[in-house]
């Protein structure tokens, strides 16, 4: 009788092992999201010091570069879905472009072009912008861009500049967008 009592149990055992649920799978590790109330403030005061940065009586206003110099910074496209309804579902694509966007403009304000005009209020706040919009990335490494003809310089820093008003501007509406 001890060994129909044991294969009882152990048939009671393996039914109990198949008739329990599996264990739950471990939750995904949280995505880190950034903080949009710091990028918010943030984007707002690097389109305060862009207003601020004094560049000479604009004669560049209405130049354009034939070639657009390949170390220049990418731009958000509508693909990149920063629009409003893209971003309430899924922002990764957008803070990609703008992390992506925001490396360039750093390592573009440590170059050659603004040596002799350093704006180092613009680079350090894009640097704690940057820090925000990493969260989860890792630190972003610095690029030294080519360097460029001395003539070229005020052109190419006006444009950058232009370039960089611009894309604050779209990132102060995304920012402003999440934060809410």
């Amino acid at each position: 009788m001890a060994p129909l009592r044991r294969l009882l149990l152990l048939l009671l055992l393996v039914l109990a092992v198949l008739l329990l649920p599996p264990p739950a799978a471990p939750a995904p590790a949280p995505v880190r999201r950034p903080d949009w109330a710091a990028c918010r403030i943030l984007s707002r005061e690097l389109s305060r010091l862009l207003a601020a940065v004094k560049e000479p009586p604009s004669a560049l206003d209405g130049m354009q570069l034939l070639e657009e110099p390949q170390n220049w910074p990418p731009r958000i496209r509508c693909s990149d879905a920063c629009d409003p309804l893209a971003l309430e579902t899924n922002n990764t694509r957008c803070l990609h472009r703008i992390r992506q966007a925001l490396q360039h403009y750093r390592d573009l304000l440590g170059s050659d072009i603004f040596r002799d005009q350093p704006q180092p209020q613009l680079e350090t706040t894009m640097e704690q912008l940057l820090r925000h919009v990493q969260e989860g990335h890792g630190r972003a490494p610095r690029h030294h861009l080519p360097p460029t003809q001395v003539w070229q310089h005020q052109l190419h820093r006006h444009l950058a500049l232009r370039r960089l008003r611009s894309f604050a501007a779209v990132i102060g509406r995304v920012f402003n967008h999440s934060a809410r």
